[in-house]
């Protein structure tokens, strides 16, 4: 079955439901039974603030999806790579904008875990009720994160015992001046443009670092990365992270060295 466009008989100038700027949540069905596809556009097609626009049933097909329409969802079924966990890295790198939804077969710790650390913004199994599918999709497309209660407690307790398992000794890892400023940034929770503000770079360079930080210090995210940090106290003597330098007023000036203000001269101070 080649890709399609599936166009719903919403009124899309009408404003919807939810907190999507007024505009409906654009999904991307990708899923290997015809039958399961269909009944998902039936239960978003009864939502008003939804929009089917394309669909897949393979792999290929759904990466071509992914760079062929502009969705805010894509519901990507795990059976459709025989590596899911790599897949889903490669799809969020192509499709930046799009929040992954991954659809496995039944509840499975190792895949919930590996899923949610690889970036995927919800997980559901394959008999997920109707009602709760909706909310997922519609929280995920606010940028929220969506497991339920079983997956939480799968993610809580193994970071509880990764913060809590004995650090075996390894040789000191030493980071850059820029790699300890950037680090920093994270440990105290700045995202990746606050972080590319106050270094004075772009996000891509900030990403491309956290990358190589990732692979010299051996962690999968930022969370991983904060934890081992404070148990390797990597960060004692790194350099702080500086306030962003500010621009020449071109008087003459020197770039981001901040001018003493003057005191008030004397006639302008009132007496008493």
């Amino acid at each position: 079955m080649a890709i399609m466009s599936v166009e719903l008989e919403d009124n899309l100038d009408q404003p919807h439901e939810g907190d999507h700027n007024g505009q409906p949540i654009r999904v991307i069905l990708a899923d290997t039974q015809a039958i399961f596809r269909a009944g998902l556009r039936k239960i978003l097609a009864l939502e008003d603030d939804f929009r089917v626009v394309g669909q897949a049933e393979t792999l290929v097909q759904t990466v071509s999806a992914a760079n062929k329409f502009s969705a805010d969802v894509l519901m990507f079924e795990a059976s459709l790579a025989p590596n899911p966990v790599e897949v889903v890295s490669d799809l969020l790198r192509q499709c930046a904008n799009c929040k992954l939804v991954v659809v496995i077969q039944e509840p499975n710790e190792e895949l919930t875990l590996e899923l949610f650390r690889r970036g995927a913004h919800g997980i559901v199994s394959r008999d997920v009720e109707p009602e709760l599918l909706v909310q997922c999709l519609r929280k995920v497309a606010r940028g929220e994160p969506w497991l339920d209660t079983q997956a939480v407690n799968w993610v809580l307790e193994s970071y509880r015992t990764q913060a809590t398992r004995p650090v075996a000794p390894r040789s000191k890892v030493q980071l850059t001046p820029k790699e300890s400023v950037i680090v920093s940034c994270v440990t105290q929770g700045m995202k990746n443009k606050e972080i590319a503000s106050r270094v004075g770079t772009t996000e891509q360079v900030v990403k491309n670092y956290l990358r190589k930080v990732y692979d010299k210090l051996g962690v999968a995210d930022r969370l991983e990365l904060a934890l081992y940090c404070l148990h390797n106290r990597v960060l004692e003597n790194a350099p702080k992270p500086g306030v962003p330098a500010v621009p020449s007023s071109g008087n003459g000036g020197t770039a981001g060295a901040a001018s003493p203000v003057p005191p008030p001269p004397a006639s302008a101070v009132k007496r008493s």
